[in-house]
């Protein structure tokens, strides 16, 4: 989402999560608010810019939130589907196997009785409960041989099997609907949050327009800048590894010492190596994506949605990402902000509702919001503190 503004509680965080503070881009932005926007409803009871500009900014987050719900649920619904369909497929492969057995027994049962009256045929077989009663009441079963009595267990068996599978397809059925109806809701709820936005959006005058792009211009710039901030920090701190790696003889990248002549492996581990290379494919695959739409409940090629983005991005590389971002976000190694690698997921807000792939230098390649497209911006474009976490898919 590209301007989401969430009020968060302080406190300490797990390692790679940041610890959410009341900091200068916050200061900023509340300072541009005051200064650009109507701080209080007008007389005629109109909200004022800054209320409208929160409301569609929690709109958008709830519309997002939706998303992920109706992803998770769509995801659900198609392997219920596929399941029921399994199901019916093998029970009704069961009952026409039983179906012939079942002839083929009354077919013997009526034989029995060939030379008798009113001997039963195989319709009156048919009819019994099971062919063990029918056989037991008509005392043919101590004139069978052993084999056909095997049949007679046999088919026995395949009854209570197909029965078993019936009662299994019956509750995935009803599973199934639940979860459609899940769909359904999650679905409504997405395009009434969008189209409440987009009320609230086509009441606001040009000027006042022109006033939210002025401060959305200002919320980028500050952004920007807290990204060349952790580039800074980055770029410091590897020139410090590097310069402790030259004094204590430790192999440089290019796997040579300090020492002349000297030579040992590089200082990445095989695993590491491993996943650069990966991570590399993953960020290659989302930047080809940039200028694609922003679609709710996309996967590509031609739109994405933020975790349709990054699920798509690893499949890039070789590896299998969930589809919502609040699997995606248990489905690695969460690292601290500043230890960000290109290729990690950065994910966004408490409820973990958005997620872009990063890029280096403090930016990231994301599918924001409906209404825009994938680019790369500054993973702080909603603030510090609405990022969540980082994390380095396994």
């Amino acid at each position: 989402m590209a301007s989401h503004r969430k009020s968060r509680t302080p406190g300490p965080r797990v390692a790679g999560i940041r610890t959410p503070a009341l900091a200068t881009a916050a200061l900023t932005s509340v300072a541009l608010l005051s200064q650009t926007a109507n701080a209080a409803p007008s007389d005629d009871g109109k909200p004022s810019l800054e209320e409208v500009e929160k409301k569609v900014d929690d709109l958008y987050r709830q519309a997002e939130s939706a998303t992920e719900k109706y992803n998770a649920a769509k995801e659900r619904t198609a392997k219920q589907r596929k399941r029921v369909d399994t199901l019916l497929d093998d029970v009704a492969e069961r009952t026409q196997r039983l179906n012939e057995a079942r002839e083929e027994l009354g077919s013997f049962a009526a034989a029995q009785y060939r030379t008798g009256a009113g001997l039963p045929d195989t319709a009156t077989f048919l009819l019994a409960d099971t062919p063990q009663d029918f056989f037991d009441r008509s005392q043919l079963m101590d004139r069978m041989t052993g084999r056909q009595k095997q049949a007679v267990d046999d088919y026995v068996t395949q009854q209570s099997e197909t029965m078993e599978k019936r009662r299994e397809a019956t509750e995935s059925l009803e599973t199934l609907t639940e979860s459609q109806g899940d769909l359904k809701t999650a679905k409504a709820t997405v395009q009434k949050k969008l189209a409440d936005a987009r009320e609230l959006m086509s009441k606001l005058t040009a000027e006042e327009k022109a006033r939210l792009a002025a401060i959305e211009k200002r919320k980028r710039e500050e952004a920007a800048r807290k990204a060349a901030e952790l580039a800074r920090q980055q770029a410091e701190q590897q020139a410090r590894e590097e310069a402790a790696q030259q004094e204590s003889g430790a192999p440089d990248a290019s796997g040579t010492t300090s020492e002349s002549g000297g030579s040992a492996a590089p200082p990445s581990s095989t695993a590491d190596s491993s996943y650069a290379a990966k991570a590399e494919k993953a960020l290659a695959f989302a930047r080809a994506q940039i200028g694609k739409p922003y679609v709710w409940g996309a996967t590509g090629p031609d739109s994405y949605d933020c975790s349709g983005l990054t699920q798509a991005a690893w499949r890039a590389a070789g590896v299998t990402l969930p589809r919502t971002t609040y699997d995606q976000v248990n489905a690695g190694t969460t690292v601290p902000v500043s230890q960000a690698q290109p290729g990690d997921l950065v994910f966004f807000y408490d409820d973990v509702t958005h997620v872009g792939v990063y890029a280096g230098n403090g930016k990231m390649i994301h599918a924001p919001k409906p209404g825009t497209y994938v680019r790369e911006e500054s993973i702080y474009y909603d603030g510090e503190s609405s990022i969540h976490s980082v994390v380095r898919p396994a």
